[in-house]
């Protein structure tokens, strides 16, 4: 009955084709709420759709890195400590942040560029954070009934849409509002209320100044009053009120004071978004002008090289890259940024040196990673690559960009049946199991792998058919509900 009702509602209101496909089986009908395996199954899914199939996801693994350290740096240090999240951005200029099922937070783009400081974007996080741990999208079955079903559909509905299109997810919550409109608004007041109470004591227990929530909170509720009709998104799916307003105020004024410098990836990363990819004119002269003021800061810097690097103004970049390295400011992306630019160059072997040196500083950048294995295809040392990138996947075997740089390793190196392979399990983690089984249907006929790669395949091959299998009878499913 739940997995009727959910995936109905969400064909309804319109949200991307195939998230309504495939949803996992939500649990025991007698139970209060859903499971923590459940809700983990449940988010995969949602994130699979959104990772390959929405073209807003923001591809961008300095972007990712940044909001991985900042979002683990608050989990850590709250009550979810342990559990699995994952925190990534999408390309919108809407100000708006959502909590998925499972730990997954998206933070869209306009929301990074309109914080005033890193404690006032972890603020927001931090909230997210909270409704996670509190589970509250489980708790809005509440008790069992037809009405609790329709919340929690409404509920999975409104994060989804809300990523990008608030009027839609404010349908999408007034459609499931019909059956329990009171009971709905209490629950989401009450959420919000815990949320807020567990975000400022998560935002203090991860050394951030708690204002910043408070600060970015009322700023959200003046422009909302300035602007009715036009309200930030985030004011729309986080109903805010002067009550939970002044209720943070009491708390963060009964709280030490403390001031937090903002990180310098903070800055820099603010800096790459407002450079895009096609920087306008505009764009390029206030980074010029505040490079070249009286005091210009590293993220000035970093965006003027960015800028010129990306209207292929190289000789303009290579000058204000000398300038940034005489800051001596350490930051994985100035290294990534600096091999981007010896790739612009046609130097990828100069890129994968300094990729390489960069990673000794930084062993836990993926930006750092992938440009070194990159930049070593490129340059012809492609046997280095596939080294590489096995290492690699011994310990995130569920990357599907190592398993495209592996897949083209394995091509350049003439070997069939590990380039089909690799695009085998590249499908695979998108979801796509049929063209998946095809691709390690020609690396079983390859006929150039040894016995034990050979063997590999065959049971891979075996996996992928029953999943296949699986997927076509819950699409059949989903069709016949509708």
């Amino acid at each position: 009955m739940k997995k009727r009702l959910i995936a109905a509602l969400l064909c309804v209101v319109m949200i991307p084709q195939g998230i309504a496909h495939d949803l996992p089986d939500l649990g025991d009908s007698a139970s209060s709420e859903l499971s923590p395996l459940a809700e983990q199954r449940l988010g995969a899914q949602i994130m699979r759709d959104i990772r390959w199939k929405d073209a807003a996801y923001l591809r961008d693994p300095e972007v990712e890195d940044y909001l991985n350290w900042l979002g683990d740096r608050l989990v850590a240090a709250g009550p979810g400590a342990g559990l699995p999240f994952q925190f990534f951005g999408v390309n919108d200029p809407t100000l708006n942040a959502f909590a998925m099922p499972g730990g997954n937070i998206g933070v869209l783009t306009g929301l990074i560029l309109a914080a005033q400081s890193e404690s006032e974007l972890a603020g927001v996080l931090g909230h997210e954070v909270s409704h996670v741990t509190q589970r509250h999208i489980a708790r809005m079955l509440g008790k069992q009934s037809q009405t609790g079903m329709l919340m929690l559909a409404s509920l999975l509905v409104a994060v989804l849409a809300a990523k990008s299109s608030a009027q839609v997810s404010q349908a999408a919550i007034s459609a499931g509002m019909a059956a329990g409109m009171s009971t709905q608004l209490s629950y989401s007041r009450d959420f919000e209320n815990e949320a807020d109470r567990l975000g400022v004591q998560n935002l203090a227990a991860a050394g951030f100044d708690v204002r910043g929530m408070v600060g970015f909170f009322e700023r959200l509720q003046k422009n909302a009053r300035l602007y009715e009709n036009n309200a930030p998104a985030y004011m729309r799916t986080h109903p805010l009120t002067s009550d939970r307003i002044t209720e943070m105020e009491n708390r963060v004024a009964q709280m030490p004071y403390r001031q937090v410098p903002d990180s310098l990836d903070f800055q820099l990363v603010r800096a790459k978004l407002k450079v895009g990819r096609q920087p306008s004119r505009e764009v390029i002269a206030e980074f010029e002008a505040a490079a070249r003021g009286s005091s210009p800061s590293v993220a000035a810097q970093y965006g003027l090289v960015r800028a010129y690097l990306q209207t292929r103004r190289l000789a303009d970049a290579d000058r204000e890259m000398v300038e940034l390295r005489k800051r001596h400011a350490l930051s994985a992306m100035i290294d990534g940024l600096e091999g981007d630019l010896r790739i612009a160059h046609g130097d990828p072997a100069g890129a994968a040196r300094l990729f390489r040196e960069a990673r000794a500083r930084f062993p836990q950048s993926h930006r750092l990673m992938y440009g070194e294995i990159e930049a070593l295809i490129d340059s012809g040392k492609a046997a280095d690559a596939l080294t590489a990138v096995k290492a690699e996947l011994q310990t995130t075997a569920g990357d599907a960009t190592l398993w495209e740089f592996r897949a083209r390793a394995e091509a350049a190196l003439g070997k069939r049946l590990g380039q089909h392979r690799a695009l085998g399990e590249v499908y695979a983690i998108q979801g796509n199991y049929a063209a998946s089984a095809e691709q390690f249907a020609l690396a079983q006929t390859a006929g150039d792998g040894d016995f034990f790669e050979q063997s590999a395949v065959d049971s891979r091959l075996r996996e992928v058919r029953a999943l296949l299998a699986e997927q076509m009878r819950e699409m059949r499913e989903s069709r016949g509900q509708r």
